[in-house]
């Protein structure tokens, strides 16, 4: 991993730059997701990210191994889980993310770079360190396509998320609210659906990230850079 800055202070990542983008459990606080990831911008508004075809990533998985979304609804978020290491299959993903913002965007592509979607992650915002970034994902999701079209996903996760206490009345009313200004977003057509991003390819040069072994290292976070 790769970063530039003083101690103290939020790092800044040169284009080419390897990080983690990392996601932590929302009942225990521990990291659960990480994926490395290679920097493609990073301003004073807007980190741009791409996830290689193929990238070792770290995901959950039920304890015995079996994939979280095979498991019934009602015990998805109570059944004991662990960590596995497994590579990102499918085409890769561009991420993009503006500080203080409670979402990402990711963009993804079917096989020979044809246009699929953009996906809008509602989550934390992102926390800097010197390896990468950490959020905590908030289960709502929405779906966007390139006719302007879009649609809710995930709502039942959402609300099996608040049954079973995972998120409190005031959590699940701030990330409703996330939602509703995205959605804000999406039918005024502002960036990054708007910014061109679909037509960006990735540098045939970049070597696929490597996923270190301490991947769920305890991280001391900055706030993002100010412009």
């Amino acid at each position: 991993m790769t970063a530039s800055g003083s101690s103290g202070r939020p790092p800044h990542w040169a284009p080419g730059d390897h990080i983690l983008w990392r996601y932590r459990d929302n009942g225990t606080g521990d990291v659960h997701i990480c994926r490395p990831v290679t920097v493609v911008q990073d301003t004073p508004e807007l980190l741009a990210v791409w996830m290689a075809p193929g990238t070792e990533c770290v995901k959950p998985v039920l304890a015995d191994g079996t994939p979280i979304h095979e498991e019934p609804l009602a015990t998805r978020y109570t059944a004991p889980r662990t960590t596995v290491r497994a590579p990102w299959h499918g085409t890769g993903v561009l991420k993009l993310a503006r500080p203080d913002e409670p979402w990402s965007v990711w963009l993804f592509w079917e096989g020979d770079w044809l246009f699929r979607s953009w996906y809008v992650n509602l989550e934390t915002p992102r926390t800097r360190w010197a390896g990468g970034v950490d959020s905590e994902d908030h289960f709502l999701d929405i779906s966007v396509f390139p006719d302007h079209s879009w649609l809710w996903r995930d709502e039942d996760e959402f609300a099996e998320a608040q049954r079973t206490g995972l998120l409190d009345a005031a959590q699940a009313e701030r990330i409703r609210r996330a939602g509703r200004a995205a959605v804000e977003l999406i039918r005024e057509w502002g960036a990054p659906f708007s910014a061109g991003w679909e037509a960006w390819r990735p540098d045939p040069g970049w070597p696929v990230p490597v996923l270190p072994d301490d991947w769920d290292r305890v991280a001391v976070h900055t706030a993002p850079r100010a412009p």
